[in-house]
């Protein structure tokens, strides 16, 4: 294994497409994985500065230069977990930027292998 970090969230071609696409339309972006209400843990996109981040959000890395902060009671569940954001047809119904598209982000995941583990990203928490 290397020593170099592990991310902890990645992002498919296709997602990273919209995502250049949303940057060019809003400017700079943040994602958010609540797991409350709406879609649920569906991740969320936002311009920057349209969601508040607080001391219970923690920040996992970032997508296409876009931060990606996740509520820390999902951190809970997902911790041990590699996420990759991917996009697929449909509306969600959610607030998240990439609605209009018709098409949604979503998550798809990994456990980390042990070898993965001493070298993760470290992860930051909200102000």
């Amino acid at each position: 294994m290397t020593t170099q970090s592990v991310s902890r969230v990645d992002v498919t071609p296709a997602a990273a497409t919209v995502i250049n696409t949303l940057k060019a339309q809003h400017g700079p972006l943040m994602f958010h994985q609540s797991g409350g209400c709406c879609d649920g843990s569906s991740p969320m996109c936002y311009a920057v500065g349209d969601f508040i981040i607080g001391a219970s959000d923690v920040w996992l890395g970032q997508i296409e230069g876009c931060d990606f902060w996740m509520s820390s009671d999902q951190f809970e569940y997902w911790r041990h977990t590699h996420l990759t954001v991917d996009v697929t047809p449909g509306r969600g119904a959610s607030f998240s930027l990439e609605i209009p598209m018709g098409i949604r982000f979503l998550i798809r995941s990994r456990l980390f292998d042990e070898a993965e583990q001493p070298y993760l990203t470290p992860i930051r928490v909200g102000e």
